[in-house]
């Protein structure tokens, strides 16, 4: 079944600076970060050498960990669980206070007491990718056998290896089922791997403004990040930690220039315009005149406190990687023939990252392989990110769903979420 859904939404870009002046965020100190690399504020799942990971590029990871936070309970008969799957430069944050930056979960416009995803009626859990800096091993982690930071000597990680790890999580969690998995962006492709390698092990997913393959576009822009963070001289080829310093100004500008794709012009346009900062006249300078500039470094600024420069290098990789039809002759209906999951795929009509037309043909061929599958494209200028801001369509959407999915799954007390 498919259900095409456009309404107008409110015309706003949701936690963005337009015409206000930068606030520094706070600083945060090289130890501090690193103290959340390896130890950090959430719960965390240990795998040793007899548990290794088994990685694309042929290597088993070993030892290793997995950080993650949990709300709700897990019910008698272990079938209310729900993953949560985040995206780039996300974590396991997703509804509680970030230990880091102090801001707010960020999902809690979705996810939390009252919202489609309520830990009153659901086990959610949330783990930091394979490669994040937040607690799961990756780049910025101490590799074991040297008793120094990885940097560039980690393996190349893919989706399939973070899905990979979460299944450890979850056998290591007593579930062998999930009742759902949701993410947008990368979380969205992960929840698509979940789907493919594990059928059986998921009851429903929400996909959102995602797509079962990166195109030339999004992995040229992620060329062109990485290339800003290795251009910088402080990032010594991967070994900045060993010195001491951090490829700021590079990270900055990837994130710059990532932000923008997560945009549309509309938005920008609306927002921003081109009124100037602080000041009634130009500069004749390369000061930030505008509004829009002075957003930009803010938002590059604020990035760098929380993000590894070489986990933002494995992160894009890995979804620069991702093609579900690949292992399967290029046919991508085949990658879930037979399927009963339940899909709910939602996309938004100025996500120009990751556009409807990506949507509708993972929605083909889904339909293909006769999956049961609802689709949903939202009116909306907000751009790629539109799935973090409040939707209001876009949570009826995703309430309406999981509430059908609970009905057919037998849970009990899920009436209002």
């Amino acid at each position: 079944m498919q259900v095409a859904i456009k309404r107008l939404i409110a015309n706003e870009v949701d936690g963005q600076m337009g015409g206000v002046k930068s606030i520094p965020s706070p600083a945060i100190s090289a130890d501090e970060r690193s103290h959340e690399v390896d130890h950090p504020s959430s719960q965390v799942a240990h795998f040793g050498t007899e548990q290794p990971l088994r990685l694309d590029c042929g290597v088993d990871l070993s030892p290793f960990q997995i950080a993650y936070q949990t709300y709700g309970e897990l019910n008698a008969d272990r079938s209310n669980a729900v993953l949560i799957c985040h995206a780039l430069t996300g974590d396991q944050h997703v509804a509680n206070v970030h230990p880091v930056t102090g801001k707010p979960g960020w999902w809690e416009t979705l996810v939390g007491p009252g919202r489609p995803i309520d830990p009153k009626h659901y086990f959610i859990i949330c783990s930091n990718v394979i490669g994040g800096c937040m607690g799961s091993t990756g780049p910025a982690s101490i590799n074991p056998a040297t008793g120094k930071v990885w940097g560039l000597e980690f393996p190349v990680i893919t989706i399939p290896d973070m899905v990979r790890a979460q299944t450890m999580l979850i056998d290591r969690l007593g579930i062998d089922t999930l009742f759902a998995v949701v993410g947008g962006s990368m979380g969205g492709m992960q929840v698509l791997q979940w789907t493919a390698a594990y059928p059986g092990r998921v009851f429903s997913a929400l996909a959102i403004a995602c797509a079962t393959r990166h195109s030339a576009q999004n992995i040229a822009f992620h060329e062109l990040g990485r290339q800003a963070v290795m251009a910088d001289p402080d990032w010594h080829g991967g070994s900045y930690a060993d010195r001491g310093i951090h490829p700021h100004r590079g990270l900055a500008v990837a994130r710059m220039a990532a932000h923008i794709t997560y945009l549309s012009d509309a938005a920008l346009h609306r927002k921003f315009g081109r009124r100037m900062q602080d000041r009634e006249l130009p500069t004749f300078s390369f000061d930030a005149d505008f509004q829009v500039e002075s957003y930009l470094r803010y938002q590059g600024s604020s990035f760098v406190e929380r993000f590894d420069a070489n986990s933002y290098l494995y992160l894009t990789r890995a979804m620069d990687y991702f093609d579900i039809a690949a292992d399967h002759g290029g046919v991508l209906a085949k990658a879930f023939a037979g399927i009963a999951t339940r899909f709910c795929v939602v996309s938004f009509t100025s996500d120009w990252l990751f556009p409807t037309s990506e949507s509708r043909a993972l929605v083909h061929a889904l339909n293909a392989s006769s999956a049961r599958v609802s689709f949903a494209e939202i009116e909306t200028d907000r751009g790629h990110d539109a799935f973090l801001l409040d939707v209001p369509e876009f949570f009826d959407i995703s309430r309406a769903f999981l509430q059908s999915a609970g009905k057919a799954r037998g849970l009990t007390g899920n009436k209002d979420g």
